[in-house]
């Protein structure tokens, strides 16, 4: 084997190597993601779960590809090393689409969100939306869709859940008039900035890894094409 061929051999391997590191990252990251989103989807809807879930399964599509390099490239097979090829392409060009999708379409976040939030207001008797308020309130320290007084219509008093310590004297006593224990500013900034940040982690990461795929690409190209000649040498 010529010594051009063994480099690219061994960092194509490391190459993969790092895509199987980055595929666990993607599952890990993409199970955070999806208990995060898990707590609010009473509110805004199973559709928000998309996020998590996809970047759940890219990083299994990545790590089993990568697997599948490896393999091609530890037995020098010309047609797994190509399939590899190709199989990269296909998944750079979904990354990329799916990269900038998610940068186009995180301002139409913030309308969706707002509806979401003012309709589940309506519902905050089902427990499921109550839990989901109740994290949304305590995570971003807010209190209502507009602000704490979005409540008024649906509610005699605030709910538990916009208070600053649960259970506190201040807390029980809490009322429209009487704010000291509660928060007060609206949910609607803090939890859509929070959405945005969500889609454009995936778009940032399906485009950061999507040129990384290039070298990988280039390098299975070069791989493939020196087993080729060696065969036909042969």
């Amino acid at each position: 084997m010529e010594g051009g061929m063994k480099i690219v051999k061994g960092l194509l391997m490391v190459f993969n190597i790092i895509f199987v590191i980055v595929g666990c990252a993607l599952i890990g990251v993409g199970a955070y993601v999806q208990t995060q989103l898990t707590d609010v989807a009473s509110i805004f809807g199973s559709e928000y779960n998309g996020p998590g879930i996809l970047l759940i399964f890219v990083g299994v599509i990545i790590f089993l590809i990568a697997a599948f390099g490896c393999l091609g490239a530890c037995r020098e097979n010309h047609c797994c090393i190509m399939t590899f090829a190709g199989l990269l392409v296909v998944i750079f060009i979904l990354e990329i689409g799916g990269g900038i999708a998610g940068f186009v379409l995180r301002d139409q976040i913030e309308s969706t969100a707002v509806k979401k939030m003012e309709e589940a207001q309506g519902k905050f008797n089902k427990t499921d939306v109550k839990e989901g308020w109740k994290f949304i309130q305590q995570s971003f320290k807010c209190c209502g869709a507009d602000n704490y007084t979005s409540w008024e219509q649906f509610l005699p008093q605030p709910p538990e859940s916009c208070c600053k310590s649960i259970g506190s004297i201040e807390c029980k006593d809490r009322s429209y008039n009487k704010t000291d224990g509660i928060y007060t500013k609206s949910c609607t900034k803090g939890i859509i900035d929070w959405l945005k940040s969500n889609v454009i982690l995936l778009g940032g990461i399906g485009i950061g890894l999507a040129f990384v795929q290039v070298f990988g690409i280039c390098l299975a190209c070069c791989l493939g094409k020196a087993i080729k000649k060696e065969y036909e040498v042969v």
